[in-house]
Order: C-alpha cells, then sequence, then structure tokens
C-alpha cells in the first residue's frame, strides 16, 4: 500500500543502488521535502503489483509528486533529474552552451559511462574474458570523463549541475563494478570535491540506510 503523502512531500520509492542514490543526492541538493519508501530489492519486492502499478517496468527509482489532484508519477532516473531541476530551477541551466552541456553529458551518461558500469556490474559473475571486456570498457568511458575533467570543474563546466549527479551515481559503487579510479586522477578530484558536499553525504547516507 502507498503511504498518503502531502501536497508538497515527494515520496520516492527506491533502494540502494546507484540509479536511486542520483536522486536522494538531487532532493537533498535542491532543499526538497521528501519521504523516502525502500523497494526491497532482496525480496522482488520491484516485481509486486503495487510497485509494478507504479513502474510497469519494475524498476527503481519513483518519485511520487502531489502537484495536482493527479499527482505525477515519475520513472527512469534520468528523467527525474531533469523535471526536479526545471520544477526549481537548479542544478540545470535555463538555456544556451550551458544546459546543452550538460545533456551532453547525461546522454554520455545514457549511452555510455552508465550503461558501462551497469554492464561491467552485472558482468561480474560471467566467464572471466566477458567480465574483463566489461569491466576494461567501463574503464575506457573513465578515462573519457577523466579527459573532460582537465579543463572543467565539475563534467559539464563550473558548477554542479544533474549531469554531475548522474555520473556520480555508478561512479559511487566503483569498487563494486572493478573499476580503479587510481588511473584517472580527474576522475578522483571530482569526487572528492562531491564527496565533501553535505548534500552528497546526506543523500549516499539516506540511501546506504535503506539496505538495514
Amino acid at each position: 500500500m502507498l503511504p498518503c503523502e502531502g501536497a508538497n512531500v515527494i515520496a520516492l520509492y527506491a533502494f540502494a543502488t546507484p540509479n536511486s542514490v542520483k536522486v536522494t543526492i538531487a532532493l537533498e541538493e535542491l532543499g526538497v521535502p521528501y519521504s523516502l519508501n525502500a523497494v526491497d530489492l532482496r525480496k522482488g519486492e520491484q516485481k509486486s503489483d503495487w510497485f509494478k502499478a507504479l513502474n510497469p517496468n519494475g524498476k527503481v527509482p519513483v518519485i511520487i509528486d502531489g502537484v495536482s489532484e493527479r499527482p505525477l508519477s515519475l520513472s527512469e532516473s534520468g528523467a527525474i533529474l531533469v523535471y526536479l531541476a526545471e520544477k526549481h530551477n537548479r542544478l540545470l541551466p535555463s538555456g544556451g552552451e550551458a544546459r546543452a552541456r550538460v545533456f551532453e553529458q547525461l546522454h554520455f551518461h545514457a549511452s555510455g559511462l552508465g550503461a558501462a558500469f551497469g554492464n561491467a556490474f552485472a558482468s561480474r559473475k560471467a566467464m572471466p574474458e566477458v567480465a574483463e571486456k566489461a569491466v576494461a570498457e567501463a574503464q575506457r568511458t573513465l578515462a573519457v570523463l577523466d579527459g573532460i575533467l582537465v579543463s572543467r570543474e565539475y563534467v559539464s563546466g563550473d558548477e554542479v549541475t544533474i549531469a554531475d549527479i548522474a555520473h556520480f551515481g555508478w561512479i559511487w559503487r566503483h569498487s563494486a563494478v572493478g573499476v580503479d579510479l587510481d588511473a584517472v586522477p580527474h576522475v578522483s578530484r571530482w569526487m572528492d570535491a562531491l564527496h565533501a558536499r553535505e548534500a552528497f553525504a546526506r543523500g549516499i547516507a539516506r540511501t546506504t540506510a535503506l539496505m538495514s
């Protein structure tokens, strides 16, 4: 059964996953009130009828935003990040090259880095040559990002945006994926800067607590 939320509180359904932590971090950065509701993947709750009514694809995260008499239910972490940033007019430039650079990185994440990291994580128990190839591709995309960060403080420019949050979600789990950050010093510097932000720390803590 879904909890009853106030009109100004977003309900987030999530678990301790790279895609979920993106949304908790964004909400913490925006200072938006939200409730965090665990969907225990270990118990298969993402396959339950009540959750699939929210997202037929059976994946976390999902938000419910009571913006009207018919609350918005939205899945896919990238779509959620864009929706939250546009609604609250933060973490996403309003136009021009700055906005285009954010979307450039969001698309690179969806088709490149995020996809490669996800595949490497899923391939951990595959045949050694398959797993090694998947990790090598994840490491390659990380090197691409490292090259971008040579001349930028953050992935799309001088300010933190939802593009940084998107990349952070998977790179945060680099050890589980088998990727080495020692070879990418600019990514390491960027990760240290994000870890030092209080909103990121709160988002990580709340997300990892869903495992308990």
